[in-house]
């Protein structure tokens, strides 16, 4: 079930910064109490193939996210211990070195599981043990979040395993969500910042569709 016009789930996670404290972050108090948004992506492990590649890419834009008051922040299920051994871990040597927004540690997997993005293919309850079997990874998709101002979530999607994200594509949906904010327009299929947006009206779509 989609989320996109709710308010994100208000639930404090473990998390840890690039010098390895331990830290305590709650997503919707991040971008209410600030006044900023936040880009929120869930990676499934640490120490794996096509994760640390996004984790370099959205650090390389990290001065792009930030010119647009926007808070970078990573997730995965794995511990704040592991996660700090792959930022120890060399670039060269499939680590992160080098990344400096805060991952969030969700093993409790108390936010995934409220966001629906993990990888249970099933779950049977075992009489014999008095436990709930799960069948799958039971590690979250590549899931992505933005989250407004007030705390409302404008954006999300998910990806399978094996597809990294386009780190733009954030960018992108960030500048056209602000222009609705700040200019009252909205934003036309494949709108980029510098380009035109119309009026939601019958006028404005003629007009649009006029010219474009």
């Amino acid at each position: 079930m989609s989320l996109v016009g709710k308010k994100f789930p208000n639930i404090a996670i473990d998390a840890i910064s690039e010098m390895g404290d331990n830290l305590k972050i709650n997503v919707f108090e991040e971008a209410v109490n600030n006044n900023k948004k936040v880009l929120l992506f869930w990676y499934p492990k640490d120490f794996t193939f096509v994760c640390p590649t996004e984790l370099h890419a959205f650090q390389a834009a990290l001065g792009e996210f930030e010119k647009r008051n926007t808070i970078v922040i990573g997730a995965s299920c794995d511990t704040n211990e592991v996660h700090f051994a792959w930022l120890n871990t060399p670039k060269d040597k499939g680590g992160i070195e080098g990344v400096t927004y805060p991952i969030l540690a969700d093993t409790t997997r108390n936010l995934s599981n409220i966001l629906g993005i993990l990888d249970v293919e099933s779950s049977e309850y075992n009489d014999e043990t008095d436990s709930v079997v799960i069948t799958g990874s039971n590690v979250t998709y590549r899931a992505t979040y933005l989250v407004d101002e007030t705390g409302k979530i404008f954006h999300e999607s998910v990806n399978d395993m094996p597809l990294g994200r386009n780190v733009n594509e954030y960018l992108r949906l960030i500048d056209a969500y602000t222009h609705v904010q700040t200019k009252g327009e909205v934003c036309p299929a494949n709108w980029e910042e510098g380009k035109e947006a119309m009026t939601a009206d019958r006028d404005g779509v003629a007009s649009y569709l006029a010219t474009n």
